[in-house]
């Protein structure tokens, strides 16, 4: 297997699953509901919907310096503002992270090994470094989720059982 199919797979398992940590990204959004995703389960800590959308820009970053563009994200696009909270709008966004993850791992399929400790774009890491950085960025925001969800869910039913 070449260095660039392991790095496929690794981005792929991080948000699909078969991750060897635990559940990935789509196996721990499967069952969150628009009402816990926008939840501030802790106080000054970003929502799930907002890790998610900061997973999506990043990756969306990493794909247009793939395409030689030194793209830089300004602070609202690295972390978006929810402007809509319905059901609907929350799945879109599950629907953007799987669709934005299979583009970043189509672009990265289409590249040779030997490209792999070329700058992304000039200035920047090699493209080995940003990949596999990429791969612990969505594993690190991953483990938010979990916690972030866990903490709503307690705290949910601790407020039934009166504690």
């Amino acid at each position: 297997m070449k260095e660039i199919e392991r790095i496929e797979d690794q981005l792929r398992r991080c948000v699909e699953g078969e991750a060897w940590h635990g559940p990935a990204l789509k196996e721990l959004l499967a069952d969150v509901t628009s009402e816990e995703a926008t939840a501030k389960a802790v106080v000054n800590v970003h929502s799930i919907w907002e890790i998610v959308l900061h997973i999506i820009s990043t990756q969306r970053l990493v794909c247009d310096r793939l395409q030689g563009k030194p793209t830089v994200l300004p602070a609202e696009e690295d972390w978006p503002v929810i402007s809509d909270e319905s059901n609907a709008a929350w799945n879109a966004t599950i629907e953007e992270l799987r669709s934005m993850n299979q583009r970043l791992r189509n672009a990265v399929r289409r590249l040779d090994d030997s490209r792999l400790e070329e700058p992304i774009v000039e200035g920047f890491s090699s493209i080995y470094v940003t990949l596999h950085e990429t791969v612990q960025h969505n594993l690190y925001h991953g483990g938010q989720i979990a916690l972030l969800k866990k903490t709503y869910r307690q705290t949910a039913l601790n407020k039934i059982n009166g504690r």
